[in-house]
Order: C-alpha cells, then sequence, then structure tokens
C-alpha cells in the first residue's frame, strides 16, 4: 500500500533494530521467526498514524507500534496452535517449525515483552496506556474463545457473531488508534472518536472478508473461493442464510454444514446457491457499508483539520474494496 509505504519503512527498520538475538536461542529465536514473516504491518502503521494526526512526526510512537505487533504476532503463535495450522503466511507455524510447548513458551514470552516497549512512553501516560491495552488483549482472548464455542454450536445468531469479530478483528484495529492518540494525548474525545471509527472499519473489513471467500475472484484476490463453506465456518452470510431460510432449505443448510462425506466443488456450489436464492450477499453489503458509513461518521469528528485525517480515510478506502 504505497500509502503508508514511510510508516512501514520507518517500522520495519525499528523492528530491525529490535530483535530478539538473545538467549536462550530456544526461547527467542522462534520470536525473531515469527517477527520476521512479514504482512501488511496494518496494526503498528495505525498506531503510528493515530499519534502522527497530532503531531508533526510519528517517530516517538515506534515502541507503541512495535508492543501492538508484538501482540498481535503472539496472538497468532498461539491461534496457530489451537487450530493445528501448518502454515502462517506461506510458510510453517511456529509449532511445527519448532515444537508446541515452544510455541507456548515462545508466545508467552513475546506477551511480556510487549511492556517492555509500552513503558518507554512517557511516565504519565504509561497508565492510560496500559489500561487500554489490557482492555483490547482481553477482547481479542475473549473474541477467539467465542470463535471456538462457536465451532460446536448450532444456536449462534448474527448478534452473537458479530461481538466474536468485534473482539477478535475490530478490537486490536481500535485499540491500535486509540493507542497512537493517547500518546499524542489527544483528549478523550479524539481518543474515544479514533477508536469507533477503528472498531467500525475493523468490522466492515471482516464483513468484506466473509464476503470475498465465498464470492470473491480468486484471481483477483490470491483466495480459494468458499473456504468458510469448506470449514463449516458461521459466517455472516450462513446465519443470515439459516435466518432467511424456509425450512427445507435449513435443513438443507444443516445438512451440508454437518456432513464430512462430500465432493468440495459439490458443497461449495450447494450452499452458494441457497445464499444467492435469500440474497445473502445484498445483505452482508448493506451491512459492511454501514459500518463504513459510521466508521466516517466518527472520523468526522475527530478534532484536527480534513487535510491531516486524509491519509487515514484514504487508507480504509484502500482497505474496503468496493467490487467483489
Amino acid at each position: 500500500m504505497q500509502l503508508v509505504s514511510a510508516y512501514y519503512s520507518d517500522f520495519m527498520a525499528y523492528l530491525e533494530a529490535n530483535t530478539f538475538d538473545q538467549a536462550p536461542n530456544g526461547l527467542y529465536q522462534p520470536v525473531d521467526y515469527i517477527m520476521q514473516l512479514g504482512g501488511k504491518r496494518l496494526r503498528p502503521i495505525l498506531v503510528l498514524m493515530g499519534y502522527r494526526l497530532f503531531h508533526d512526526k510519528h517517530e516517538p510512537a515506534l515502541p507503541l507500534a512495535l508492543a501492538v505487533e508484538v501482540f498481535h504476532n503472539f496472538s497468532l503463535v498461539h491461534d496457530d496452535i489451537m487450530d493445528e495450522a501448518p502454515l502462517r503466511r506461506g510458510k510453517p507455524t511456529v509449532h511445527e517449525l519448532y515444537d508446541v510447548n515452544t510455541g507456548i513458551l515462545s508466545g508467552d514470552v513475546m506477551l511480556i515483552k510487549c511492556y517492555e516497549f509500552l513503558l518507554k512512553a512517557p511516565a504519565a501516560l504509561i497508565p492510560a496506556l496500559v489500561q487500554t491495552f489490557n482492555e483490547v488483549a482481553i477482547k481479542v482472548c475473549e473474541g477467539q474463545q467465542y470463535d471456538m464455542d462457536f465451532e460446536t454450536r448450532d444456536d449462534v445468531t448474527i448478534p452473537a457473531y458479530l461481538k466474536m469479530i468485534e473482539y477478535k478483528t475490530a478490537a486490536l484495529i481500535e485499540g491500535s488508534l486509540s493507542l497512537g492518540a493517547i500518546l499524542a494525548e489527544s483528549g478523550p474525545d479524539n481518543c474515544h472518536h479514533l477508536g469507533a471509527f477503528g472498531r467500525n472499519i475493523g468490522l466492515a473489513f471482516q464483513m468484506q472478508d466473509d464476503i470475498l471467500d465465498t464470492f470473491g475472484d480468486p484471481a483477483k484476490f490470491g483466495k480459494k473461493v468458499g473456504g468458510d463453506i469448506l470449514n463449516n465456518k458461521k459466517t455472516f452470510l450462513l446465519l443470515k442464510a439459516q435466518e432467511l431460510a424456509n425450512a427445507e432449505d435449513q435443513a438443507a443448510l444443516k445438512h451440508w454444514m454437518s456432513t464430512k462425506e462430500f465432493e468440495e466443488a459439490e458443497k461449495v456450489a450447494a450452499v452458494t446457491s441457497l445464499f444467492e436464492k435469500y440474497q445473502v450477499l445484498e445483505v452482508a453489503s448493506e451491512q459492511m457499508q454501514s459500518y463504513q458509513d459510521q466508521a466516517f461518521k466518527h472520523l468526522e469528528k475527530v478534532a484536527v483539520s480534513s487535510e491531516r485525517k486524509k491519509e487515514l480515510a484514504d487508507l480504509a478506502h484502500e482497505l474496503l474494496v468496493r467490487e467483489f
């Protein structure tokens, strides 16, 4: 993303200057491994952008940005263990490359290391930063637990699903911007509206992900169509279809989302056909647009010039693809 290239470059330079190359190697080498696997570095960049809204430089927020990125990658290490995932960003996961015990322990030390970088902030701001960071971290854990619970439940509601994605996905996007604003000493109102902007962008982003998984162009977005359907994921699309379907179609959905004997293409086609019958793509797109609209209403209320807010607005538009 060209919009964030300067932030990305500065963050990566700071990351390179703060590697985890220390003893014992068996504990810290996996930390360096996951931290170097790549990714967009969206969350630390949002910390930097949240800070720079109120100042002319973003460098003072680099330690806080690294704290957020270390936490994000810590959560990925442990999530991959829980999901028994073999790959992360196309490379072996930590527990696959090393072992499960190493993944658990290296993840633990990553969580602790987050606070080392948080404590580099001015002393007067540390209580507010730690409180916000802890609230976000707890929500991420709660969201992961809800997501795991949903795998064995057949009574998941749309409000429950939206709460899960708010906690698991949107909370850290919200928190990244809020932490940047706190460090910038922008005031409670600005922190509130900037965080709400991030939360709604996060929700819209996850809604888009649900849509693209079923209706996206795999050549354009690099994802195999129907992954959520094949994995029986309780997405907004599935839950809305179950809500709208007649008894016969509800039974068909239940069959396809529980059977263990199926041809992949047949299952994806059958469930997608039911999604199309009940126009859940349109409903999901409306929900996504609603979150996007709410996000920009909050961004408008942040008390800085429109010119300063343009970078964030442009980034949000770039993240939320409009054509599927």
